[in-house]
């Protein structure tokens, strides 16, 4: 019988299917993977995007509401006859009664991945080490490389897998707090760090250290993917996380504190031996001036901050002020 989706679609949170393909992997269940190829018309989400169905489990959403009744239907079909397949939404659909109110065209892969498939394992060996990868698939015949490595054949579609975004925020009070809490909500791995801090922080979903800025730092590790938020309004504290953070490769360094002390913050992180390099990674002060300063508010702009980075890397736009700028420091 197909699998009926819950009242409230709680499961479209979920913008990174590999946890789901982990537990399904893990229960032994083959699972379903819907991967988004084509949009045409400016549909809701972009290409890459994913669904997965297996047994009890919904991840990923495609429309909002338009679709995902019949992917469903379609993946569960899938599932029993194992035969990959490409469904169209849109102009050209074999289903014409089933249109996106956004007037778009979509393509969607459908394909049945065994809970014994070795690119599925070797997927999630790269998730686990939070190495890049690359997923090419037929329906019938897939890997999963490196993306150095990745060979595709006729009729393959692939989708790239980066390490999920991280976030570490500094300190303890109430803005540390909203800005953990808001992280963790918004799919980052959130570690909060409060040296010498409580022996448990109460904050659901989020790690927590109690060892100095560099040891946690270092332990949680500082790649690409990760962003690190120095909120602690403890000058020396602050002071001990920047000089971490700024000189590895954390995708965003933002320190929360007061436009005006900032030349002398600058000052004595040069001091300790930041280059003028590494200080024009500095987002200070923290967050997008939405105008409000309290907790939830600096949350939302420091977030949104990191999110619009993130994404204008990714399509090159210039539309976010320069880290160098915010800095004070020469580009």
């Amino acid at each position: 019988m197909p699998q009926a989706l819950p009242d409230w679609p709680l499961f479209g949170l979920a913008d990174d299917v590999r946890p789901a393909l982990a537990a399904a992997k893990a229960a032994g269940e083959a699972a379903v993977l819907a991967t988004l190829t084509v949009v045409e018309g400016g549909g809701p989400r972009p290409p890459g995007t994913q669904m997965v169905f297996a047994e009890g489990i919904v991840a990923g959403y495609f429309s909002g509401g338009c679709i995902e009744a019949d992917v469903a239907a379609h993946a569960e079909a899938c599932r029993e006859d194992h035969a990959p397949r490409t469904l169209v939404y849109g102009e050209g659909s074999p289903w014409p009664d089933i249109r996106l109110l956004c007037g778009a065209r979509i393509e969607i892969f459908v394909e049945r991945v065994a809970a014994d498939d070795p690119a599925l394992a070797a997927l999630l060996a790269f998730t686990e080490r939070r190495e890049p990868a690359v997923w090419v698939s037929d329906g019938r015949r897939r890997a999963c490389t490196p993306p150095a490595a990745v060979s595709l054949w006729p009729g393959a579609v692939s989708r790239r897998y980066d390490p999920a975004p991280r976030l570490a925020v500094v300190g303890g009070d109430p803005a540390a707090l909203a800005i953990a809490m808001l992280g963790a909500q918004s799919g980052f791995e959130t570690t909060l760090v409060r040296p010498k801090g409580p022996q448990a922080a109460p904050l659901p979903g989020v790690a927590y250290r109690r060892d100095e800025p560099a040891e946690a730092l270092a332990a949680i590790g500082l790649d690409p993917w990760t962003a690190v938020a120095v909120a602690s309004h403890d000058l020396e504290l602050d002071e001990a996380a920047l000089v971490a953070a700024l000189p590895s490769q954390a995708a965003y360094v933002g320190l929360l504190g007061a436009r005006a002390r900032l030349p002398e913050r600058l000052a004595r992180l040069r001091s300790a031996g930041v280059t003028t390099a590494a200080l024009a990674r500095l987002h200070a002060p923290i967050g997008l001036d939405i105008g409000g300063k309290a907790p939830w508010e600096v949350a939302v702009s420091v977030i949104g901050e990191i999110m619009a980075l993130r994404y204008a890397r990714d399509s090159a736009s210039t539309s976010t002020r320069s880290p160098a700028a915010a800095a004070g420091a020469p580009a």
